[in-house]
């Protein structure tokens, strides 16, 4: 079955009533990850496939984890099943990972590896057959408490259900059956701070570095406020560091800015 998955191409999200474009190929570049000090366990359990906690991120290869490391599987008659646990390390196979399109600012569609949107019919029954993405092709993912669960078009959230794995849309509430992870193996972006040269150092080196940036005067002997770096503490944490700063430069007549 595995074969039979990756033997069919993915493609573009593809809305209803739009007509088939002809596919170009695209280069894709290398990206280096991001390094971080803090170490992923949770990823690394799940052979680096992390928790995904925002929209933005539901996009590109995902998969869909109910209890302990084991993924909703796309079965090749159009319905889905949860596969069987994987040991720690190890990531979803190929048939239980999906393409994820954005559709709309909070929802998102499906592709399976069989080239089908998981929609939901109107029994609650989670399908992949259809060609195009409709309001029944839809998903909104709702994270509350650090934990998450996917509604349905019908208003209703996925779950696995307890007589034969398949997987459905039966309740309006979430519970533990209906939570789960939406997981993805797409480099993490890391949002770094990089601070000014002036702001490197602990806050009295910080001051200094400003002195010397703005001073005035012409014998080039630094003139500090003798205030203490409390007040400085303080400023920094209601973000007034700045204006701090330049007040006690004023007070100095050390700054070429200051009247």
């Amino acid at each position: 079955m595995a074969d039979e998955y990756a033997a069919v191409k993915r493609g573009k999200l593809i809305l209803k009533g739009d007509k088939p474009k002809a596919k170009k190929r695209k280069h894709k570049k290398n990206k280096d990850k991001s390094d971080s000090s803090k170490v992923d366990e949770d990823s690394i359990k799940h052979g680096g496939w992390w928790k995904v906690e925002k929209i933005e991120d539901v996009v590109g290869s995902i998969s869909i984890e109910f209890g302990n490391n084991a993924y909703i599987s796309a079965l090749d008659n159009g319905l889905f099943t949860v596969g069987a646990p994987h040991g720690d390390g190890e990531g979803p196979a190929p048939e239980e990972i999906f393409t994820a399109f954005p559709a709309g600012e909070t929802k998102f569609a499906l592709k399976s590896g069989y080239g089908k949107y998981l929609g939901v019919s109107k029994e609650g029954v989670v399908i992949g057959r259809s060609d195009a993405v409709g309001p029944m092709e839809q998903w909104e993912p709702v994270w509350q408490e650090s934990k998450t669960a996917i509604l349905s078009a019908l208003n209703k959230f996925m779950c696995v259900s307890p007589e034969d794995d398949s997987v459905v849309a039966w309740n309006a509430a979430a519970g533990e059956t209906e939570f789960c992870s939406i997981r993805s193996n797409k480099a993490k972006e890391v949002n770094t701070v990089v601070l000014p040269d002036e702001e490197q150092g602990n806050l009295n080196e910080v001051e200094v570095n400003y002195v010397r940036k703005f001073q005035k005067f012409q014998d080039k002997k630094l003139k500090l406020n003798d205030g203490s770096v409390s007040e400085l503490k303080r400023a920094k944490a209601e973000g007034t560091l700045h204006e701090t700063l330049l007040d006690r430069r004023s007070k100095m007549k050390a700054d070429r800015y200051c009247k």
